[in-house]
């Protein structure tokens, strides 16, 4: 049977995200499974959602029970036009148009043990106990994954039973360890020593490992994997290597990740025995809590045919008394039951929200991915979340029973929860939310949903400048296909308020920064109630929460990497402020020395950087220079030698004239090859040759500098070929030329060409470790030869610049720079990096699945709720941090705002010293009064942004001229500003006599 590639099998671009996050094997088990899942409320329509758009093969829905005004306020695929419909059946269409790869199906009977045979993972959503006993027992018993979900108002539980012999091939979603060799021992045992930049490595005693590209001794090149032990000194202890070869150079170790088993009890057992997912003791005992609950619960439904009526005090007693008759749980420290608790479950257990249904529905939909591929470790085997924080502190303002009455409208099913009063008061937010991506679409979801901004003066401004790309719609379930290469605010607009007709959505595809303050000024800021955050730059997220800062608006920010997310808020004067990191990770941004990077790489991020320099420099540099030179009268003489001949020589290559066919082109991209992989590697070692000896007696190529050798070209190597097939693509597009994609023309023609002999200057080294060219070498002759040769370039025609674009798999680039890369790191001994990864590392792609997405936005959404409220309280607010491929979830209260102190005055990051301007405008010598009066500071220095208004250490002259201005007149002359239409506020920074270094006063507000 032939293997299929995995682009017969998957769309690469469709879910080049979420491969980042899973890997081509666990895609393809996912791509051929099936699923079977019961109940289509809120929860049920989530975990659809997440297992649809991540590619699931078949998808069974089962859930025969008519659509009732409840389910509208979490199940986004229903509307009033389905109440009376069957909520499989109704959800089916929409469900089934968010992946056209994903079969979609229902089940109209009932659950029988012999349709239970037909899937690999059974997820039933609010269902009965009776039920999931039943059917648990049978997945139990045929070896068929088992998966419960369940909320209950503001708490929700997921039980998962993978059987009593459950292997997890890959537990962690870290990658395997690497690190560069730099010596191995021959002993019992050999002692392995790493490179310099590697002795920080996380290499734990009993790790296993094996060895590639290895020098010398190659008898553990791809051995089997071996244990290790970690000695003092950092260095490893790897086994017997008496009578293996001497070790000569380069080499990787490579962690090799071990799989583990895992033994799940069946539901009846693991109801009485709990294992509950918690990262302390006192976790421990809330989440038992919470299970006593919901056992409660059943027992009350099945006594009743009935939930308790929402905030009806007397159902919450039955409840509660119901829990203390309970069976007690065996394996557990018995603790008192925390009633208070018992009784806001049992109140509010009438409602549904989404958010929480979100939040369920992603960790449900991951741990039915870990069944399927046996990648990250499942839950053990019990988790419950809950946010009774939502609910006010003070239960005199607890919804009445008469507040939460049904109404027959959307928002029943959180009115149950929250009053009809709270929904009013949702109704007429106006939100801004910035980030049309994937977790702006759920958002923008959960925002039509609850009803933000859905009725009198409410509104929802949304702000994005990108458009749709099909990499999204493997996460951004607002977007169709047919959507491709449409404004994400438009699409996105549109599609909230075809979940909700009420909602008003305000689409700008306008940027949100420092340039358009004019129009997201002032009077934009005072209609806003709170920002919601939704942005994969660092940099975008701290300008907005600096204008969160400024107005004194709340901040809800979300951000996720692979199954990694958090979800933080910020509350005018009650939290921090927002003080995220300044940039993306160091390893996305990191900055390499020039000489490390052409000479003397270690690392593959060296080797790729070096890469994505030589397309840089062969295919839009040159192509510019060259523009340039044909559009001006200049000569070499008047241009920048030391800058342009390194730049040109090399793109010159071994034609030495403007190509003219596609042969040419091949021709130069061989020439090519064979300067950079062979003949600079070659003068580099003449230069500085292996055995070299510095001063203090060190070898110079020793330590992270590995002595590089030069490459032969072989035709037969696929990585040699298609980087001459690449390279001369890119240059034949570059000049205007006819191109061809075809690898057997390309090497055909290569073997009719005669040995390249380079006519290329080489480099010319000093005797400095930061090596440089030396053009000087080029005389008056040599720069009038290279004259004539670039004359034939400026009478041809412009040459097109090569803008990269990682994103195409037909234009080469990437093709390009990854095999560019892969033989450099051949040449350094340095383990190379597959295409997948080059492209993540060269275009700081983010790892991301839908899973985490909809957990964060979820999370944000139950923030929501509580910044609406109002009173606010600190220990109602969360910071949420969760890893779903480790089972971690933490949420902790935010720290609140600093304060700092001088003299009387006292502040934090919210405060702001206010002035007004007065009628008629107040002066800067008024103003300094006012300050030392009022707030008994001593101005030293008053600034507007970086320009000086006032320094005390000016001579009196100069400052005789600017006190007696006004203000806005002083600002006008140093700064030369123009006032905006509507602006309020102008904002001045100042500092003090006798402040010290770590003080940072308040922004001065003078107000117009």
């Amino acid at each position: 049977m032939d293997v299929l590639e995995p682009s017969e099998w998957l769309d690469e671009e469709l879910y080049s995200r979420q491969l980042y996050v899973l890997g081509l094997p666990a895609m393809q088990k996912i791509r051929g499974a099936k699923v079977l899942l019961s109940g289509l409320q809120g929860l049920g329509a989530e975990v659809a959602k997440n297992l649809v758009l991540m590619g699931v093969g078949s998808l069974t829905l089962h859930d025969p029970h008519p659509t009732c005004w409840s389910d509208l306020s979490a199940q986004f695929f229903l509307s009033e036009e389905d109440l009376g419909k069957g909520r499989a059946e109704a959800s089916q269409e929409l469900l089934a148009q968010l992946n056209e790869d994903v079969q979609v199906c229902i089940h109209t009977g009932d659950i029988a043990e012999d349709l239970v045979l037909n899937f690999q993972v059974v997820v039933l959503t609010a269902s009965k106990l009776e039920e999931q006993l039943t059917v648990g027992a049978w997945c139990h018993k045929h070896g068929v994954c088992f998966v419960v979900a369940d909320t209950r108002g503001l708490v929700g539980q997921l039980f998962c039973d993978f059987g009593e012999d459950f292997t997890v091939q890959d537990p962690t979603e870290a990658e395997p360890l690497t690190a560069a060799i730099q010596h191995i021992s021959q002993g019992s045992p050999g002692i392995l020593t790493l490179r310099r930049e590697g002795n920080n490595h996380s290499f734990h005693d009993g790790d296993l490992v094996t060895f590639s590209g290895i020098e010398g001794m190659v008898e553990l090149n791809d051995c089997p994997p071996q244990p290790i032990r970690v000695q003092r000194d950092r260095s490893l202890e790897i086994g017997d290597t008496t009578t293996f070869s001497c070790y000569l150079r380069g080499g990787t170790i490579i962690e090799v990740k071990r799989s583990t088993t895992v033994r799940h009890k069946p539901l009846d057992i693991a109801m009485l025995q709990p294992c509950v997912v918690a990262q302390n003791d006192q976790e421990v005992h809330h989440a038992l809590c919470l299970h006593q609950a919901f056992r409660a619960l059943h027992k009350f439904q099945n006594l009743h045919g009935r939930l308790p009526q929402p905030w009806d005090p007397v159902d919450a007693e039955i409840v509660v008394d119901l829990a203390r008759d309970l069976e007690p749980l065996r394996g557990t420290k018995e603790e008192p039951l925390d009633e208070a608790i018992l009784r806001k479950v049992a109140l509010s257990s009438g409602g549904v929200l989404s958010p929480m249904a979100a939040i369920l529905g992603a960790v449900a939909a991951q741990e039915v991915l870990k069944a399927i591929s046996r990648k990250f470790m499942p839950l053990d085997q019990w988790l419950y979340f809950d946010d009774l924080d939502c609910l006010p502190e003070d239960r005199e303002l607890f919804p009445s029973p008469e507040d939460c009455v049904p109404k027959d409208c959307r928002y029943d099913g959180q009115v149950a929860v929250f009053g009809a009063g709270f929904q009013e008061k949702l109704s007429h937010q106006n939100y801004l939310l910035v980030g049309a991506g994937a977790i702006g679409c759920e958002m923008l979801k959960g925002f039509a949903l609850v009803g933000l901004g859905a009725g009198g003066s409410g509104a929802v401004t949304i702000v994005d400048m990108d458009h749709v790309e099909r990499s999204n719609l493997s996460r951004q379930f607002l977007f169709k296909p047919q959507d491709i290469g449409r404004p994400k605010v438009e699409v996105a607009a549109a599609a909230a308020q075809r979940l909700n007709p009420n909602l008003k959505v305000s689409p700008r595809a306008q940027a949100l920064d420092i340039t358009t303050e004019h129009t997201y000024g002032d009077n934009f800021f005072s209609c806003i109630d709170g920002v919601v955050a939704a942005l994969d730059s660092f940099e975008a997220r701290h300008y907005v929460a600096a204008r969160c800062t400024h107005y004194l608006k709340p901040l809800l920010e979300a951000g996720t990497e692979g199954t990694k997310g958090s979800a933080s808020v910020f509350v005018p004067h009650v939290t921090e402020a927002y003080s995220g990191p300044a940039s993306a990770t160091a390893s996305e941004n990191t900055s390499y020395p020039v000489c490390t990077i052409r000479y003397f790489p270690s690392t593959s991020g060296h080797t790729l950087q070096w890469a994505r320099n030589e397309f840089e420099e062969l295919f839009r540099l040159f192509a510019e220079t060259i523009n340039c030179y044909r559009e001006s009268s200049a000569s070499l003489e008047d241009m920048d030698i030391t800058q342009t001949l390194p730049l040109l020589l090399p793109v010159l290559g071994v034609l030495r004239a403007r190509p003219q066919t596609w042969e040419d082109c091949v021709v130069w991209a061989l020439g090519h090859w064979q300067l950079r992989f062979h003949d600079n590697i070659v003068q580099l070692l003449k230069h500085f040759p292996p055995e070299r000896v510095l001063e203090d007696k060190t070898l110079f190529w020793s330590g992270a500098k590995q002595a590089p050798k030069p490459l032969e070209f072989d035709i037969n190597q696929d990585e040699h070929l298609l980087y001459v097939l690449a390279a001369a693509n890119l240059y034949a597009q570059m000049h205007g030329l006819p191109r061809s994609a075809d690898q057997m023309v390309c090497k055909d023609l290569l073997k009719l060409l005669p040995k390249i002999n380079l006519q290329v200057p080489a480099p010319i080294f000093t005797a400095n470790p930061e090596l440089t060219w030396a053009p000087a070498e080029f005389g008056p002759e040599q720069l009038k030869e290279l004259q004539e040769v670039l004359e034939v370039w400026r009478k041809g025609l412009p040459l097109k610049p090569l803008i990269f674009d990682k994103d195409d798999d037909s234009n080469f680039h990437l093709d390009f720079v990854t095999t560019a890369a892969s033989l450099r790191s051949q040449n350094y001994g340095i383990l190379p990096v597959d295409r997948a990864q080059s492209k993540r590392i060269i275009g700081q792609i983010i790892p991301a699945i839908a899973t985490t997405t909809a957990a964060v936005a979820g999370l944000l959404g139950l923030e929501l709720y509580k910044v609406v409220g109002k009173p606010w309280s600190l220990g109602a607010f969360r910071h949420n941090y969760l890893h779903l491929a480790e089972n971690r979830f933490e949420r902790k209260v935010p720290p609140p705002p600093v304060i700092q102190k001088f003299h009387s005055l006292k502040w934090t990051c919210w405060d702001r010293l206010t002035v007004s301007a007065g009628q008629p405008e107040r002066t800067l010598e008024s103003l300094l009064t006012h300050l030392q009066e009022q707030y008994e500071l001593r101005v030293r220095m008053l600034l507007c942004g970086q320009d000086k208004l006032y320094s005390a250490r000016w001579p009196p002259e100069i400052q005789t001229q600017y006190l007696p201005l006004r203000v806005t007149e002083l600002v006008q002359q140093v700064t030369g500003w123009m006032p905006e239409p509507g602006l309020r506020v102008l904002v001045l920074q100042l500092s003090c006599e006798g402040e010290e270094d770590e003080t940072a006063f308040p922004p001065l507000h003078y107000e117009l």
